[in-house]
């Protein structure tokens, strides 16, 4: 009883105090009155001060609670930037590819010392990260002025420079012509019992020239230098102007080579003169010499360097002058600490007579090599199979080896956070082929494949070290950069707007095209065992990192249906493009839908994914423990090759081909406007206009894209959609011309149009090599199998492949260079000269080597 009248609620407590109070005065006692009346002030008081506090508490909880919240919110932001930033320079956590075994030992030194640097005309270094390196300018002579040639660029306009063959190891000749000059330079590298490590190596010049009426051009200056990267100091040799029949030029030593000596040998009368520098900027090395014999003519009015050299120089220049004609040979010998007794004896078997018979059994080996690699007995001329040969040879001859770190954009919010745009890759070595010496002297992933599907053939070690290379580049969630700009001398040649790599952007995964054809010659035993052997342990070394490769493209590049992809990385904002650009696909300019959005269907990349499945599945099938895998890719691949899914998805039966599909307006155009800069200052620009709204569906583009269905041979050769694709082909209102197929169809909107007021049309109308090789190579398939277009697509197949060896072959002979593009109205070069790349495919398509899978 007396608990429960205890326990009262806060609104009893309440009502029985104003109770009390009214009692008090119903009972007349003035008295009492005054003293209620205190005593109820000092409690409303009291209250006030209660509900205060307790106000003043829950609000600093609530403020507290907030803080905390913010508190931790941020902490958890800056731990998933943080985590964001960090996946993205974290390398794949599976053992590389170049620690195989099968890439040390004596594959390792056979590669040690080569031609790998592209962007030079004469460029010698070591496949280390800080290198010795050789290499050679020369004084060339136009309207009368003196101009120092030493990195390829085309502002020098060489009438012809370029490999004339090349094994990718050992040996390789090129010829430059430098307008009435003509300087030929042959590498050779050789590997005695006294040799050091990587061997030795030797550079002859040959420097001729015509009729020579300017006294300036009747002397030749030539410089050769050499510089170490590490700013290990280099020893003048004893007497180097004195120079006799031979003479020691420099010297030094490395822990890779040991003792190594620098000789010149000639029977000619050369004037030597040197410089040397101390200089960690050994890519600016044009601009020094430049300024040097720049300086020596105002002092003395002679046309040479002073011979003098800084404390402890990293870098020695020798300038070696004679009338022409006149040659000589530049010998490098590693390992001199061993036994100096036959050092004059190692110099005479690599210089002189003994080299020209060297050379020219190098010449014989490389020819008989060129013709069981590629087989064009009875089908080309003599003049045809030479073009054939300064293809694969410039190839070659463009491997080179970079080492450094890739810079990484940052998406804005991390920007904002951070202050800066970009984030450092780990430091990396890459051993690739090259696209073009003067234009892009570096990696590109959607080019390597191409340049594979030759080199396997002619050396299946440096291939398979390539894509090593490549492959291991790539980070802990599958992503490869698309273009690797390594170290200062890459990075030197490289538009700022085209350093950064988007790590949300992919290139098309083409190392499947070479691997593909590697699994199906295994298939067939086209390889040696030992050759077998070695393939297979590659092959599972890298299973796991292609597939991360292939997720990476499966997730990221995913469209909004199932089993659709689209390249990420389209500017949906973009006012001054007529084409928002599609940099990651490859195609740059080729129309896609004209409003980017993520509703896009890509075709092109859906068939590439196909192409990586297929892939996958068939390396599978190699390995008996990989089967779930091999079956969960080989029902992607089904998958991606139904035809009726993919007719569904992209065929447009109006037209009888295939589109990509998107947001698209073909009312669209560029028109003149004035419009504000960053400063506010009005200027008169191109400017997009869409007069008619976008809608969903396919995008009526005729082109290269069009055909990649049956590029990949999903179509059937029954089918009447086959038929179409040769109606497309070879129709000259469309895509067909006398010099190849070209990029886009006449019929298109956008044909030959200019993206931007700079940009004129890329992947318009000009006619590519890459891309002319798929074609051809799935006609020729469809030549074979049985169906009512066999004999069409053989007619179709003879007539483009002649047309296709003809344009190059003219060019090159006119010319003296492979071309990037070729004009789809008169067949002549276009884009980027001296762009070996993937148009050394011309090789191939004058072999007939195609994949037969």
């Amino acid at each position: 009883m007396t608990s429960g009248t205890g326990r009262r609620t806060a609104r009893s407590r309440v009502k029985s105090s104003l109770t009390d109070a009214e009692d008090h005065l119903n009972s007349g006692n003035s008295k009492s009155t005054p003293k209620f009346r205190k005593h109820k002030a000092r409690n409303n008081t009291i209250n006030n001060l209660n509900f205060n506090l307790k106000l003043l508490l829950g609000f600093g909880i609530l403020t507290f609670s907030i803080a905390l919240f913010f508190i931790y919110s941020l902490v958890n932001y800056t731990a998933e930037v943080d985590n964001k930033i960090l996946r993205i320079v974290t390398p794949f956590p599976s053992p590389k590819l170049t620690d195989l075994p099968m890439f040390q030992g004596e594959h390792k030194e056979s590669l040690y010392w080569g031609t790998y640097r592209p962007n030079v005309y004469v460029g010698i270094r070591a496949r280390v990260q800080q290198s010795l390196i050789g290499g050679m300018m020369w004084i060339g002579v136009k309207d009368g002025r003196y101009l120092v040639r030493h990195v390829c660029q085309d502002s020098d306009e060489l009438k012809k420079y370029g490999w004339t063959s090349h094994n990718g190891r050992d040996y390789g000749h090129q010829v430059i012509i430098d307008q009435e000059m003509t300087l030929e330079t042959s590498f050779f590298k050789y590997r005695g019992k006294s040799s050091g490590y990587g061997g030795d190596w030797v550079v002859r010049s040959n420097v001729q020239a015509e009729i020579l009426n300017d006294e300036k051009q009747k002397t030749g200056h030539l410089f050769f230098y050499l510089a170490d990267e590490g700013n290990n100091a280099l020893s003048l040799g004893r007497g180097v102007v004195d120079v006799h029949e031979s003479s020691i030029l420099a010297s030094g030593s490395r822990e890779d080579v040991g003792n190594w000596q620098l000789h010149l040998k000639s029977v000619n009368d050369l004037e030597v003169h040197y410089s040397g520098f101390k200089t960690p900027h050994i890519h600016n090395l044009s601009d020094l010499v430049l300024k040097t014999l720049g300086d020596q003519f105002r002092r003395s009015g002679l046309l040479q360097l002073p011979d003098t050299s800084d404390d402890s120089s990293n870098l020695l220049v020798f300038q070696i002058s004679a009338r022409i004609p006149f040659k000589f040979d530049i010998a490098f010998l590693s390992g001199t600490g061993f036994d100096s007794s036959n050092i004059e004896e190692r110099v005479s078997s690599l210089t002189g007579t003994l080299l020209t018979n060297k050379i020219s059994n190098k010449e014989k080996e490389l020819d008989d090599k060129f013709r069981n690699c590629f087989d064009t007995s009875g089908k080309l001329d003599s003049n045809t199979v030479t073009v054939g040969k300064a293809a694969i040879g410039n190839l070659l001859g463009g491997i080179g080896y970079f080492y450094g770190e890739s810079k990484i954009a940052l998406p804005n919010n991390i920007n904002a956070k951070l202050g800066n745009n970009f984030i450092s890759y780990w430091p990396a070595e890459l051993y690739t082929a090259v696209p073009s010496r003067p234009f892009f002297p570096r990696g590109f992933l959607w080019d390597e494949g191409f340049h594979q599907l030759l080199i396997w053939r002619w050396d299946i070690y440096i291939c398979l070290d390539i894509v090593g290379h490549w492959l291991d580049l790539m980070n802990i969630d599958g992503w490869i950069p698309r273009e690797q700009i390594l170290g200062a001398e890459a990075l030197s040649k490289v538009p700022a707007e085209f350093v950064l790599q988007h790590p949300t952007n992919g290139n098309p995964p083409t190392l499947f095209l070479v691997l593909r054809d590697l699994v199906c010659s295994m298939k067939k035993k086209n390889f040696s065992d030992l050759e077998q052997t070695k393939i297979s342990s590659f092959l599972e070394r890298a299973f796991v990192r292609l597939e991360a490769w292939f997720q990476w493209f499966n997730t990221t590049q995913s469209g909004k249906e199932t089993n659709t992809y689209f390249w990420h990385g389209r500017d949906s904002a973009i006012i001054h493009e007529l084409n928002p650009k599609t940099l990651s696909s490859g195609f740059d300019d080729y129309p896609r839908a004209s409003h980017p959005s993520d509703e896009e269907r890509h075709l092109d990349l859906r068939c590439w994914m196909f192409l990586a499945a297929d892939c996958m599945h068939s390396i599978s099938e190699l390995f008996a423990k990989k089967t779930e895998s091999g079956k969960k890719y080989g029902l992607t691949s089904k998958l991606l090759s139904d035809f009726e899914l993919l007719n569904k998805m992209h065929f447009d039966n109006s037209h009888g081909t295939y589109f990509d599909f998107g947001n698209h307006s073909e009312k669209v155009r560029l028109v003149w406007q004035l419009v504000e800069d960053s400063n506010g200052f009005p200027s008169r620009k191109l400017v997009r206009e869409v007069s008619k709204e976008p809608v969903l569906g396919l995008v009526p583009h005729i082109g290269y894209i069009s055909l990649f269905p049956m590029i990949w041979r999903i179509i059937p050769p029954q089918s009447w959609v086959l038929g179409k694709q040769l109606d497309i082909i070879s129709n000259k209102s469309i895509l067909w011309t006398e010099f190849g197929l070209r990029s886009l169809g006449k019929t298109s909107s956008m044909y030959m149009k200019r993206n931007t007021e700079h940009d004129p049309p890329y992947w318009r109308g000009p006619i590519w090599m890459n891309m002319n090789y798929l074609i051809l190579s799935s006609l020729h398939h469809y030549s074979k199998e049985d169906g009512p277009y066999r004999e069409r697509a053989e007619t179709i197949y003879n007539e483009l492949r002649s047309n296709l060896i003809r344009t190059v072959v003219k060019n090159y002979q006119q010319t003296g260079y492979f071309w990037e593009q070729y004009d789809q109205k008169t067949g002549k070069g276009k884009g980027a000269r001296v762009f070996t790349g993937w148009t050394s495919l011309v090789l191939l398509i004058m072999a007939e080597g195609y994949s037969e899978c």
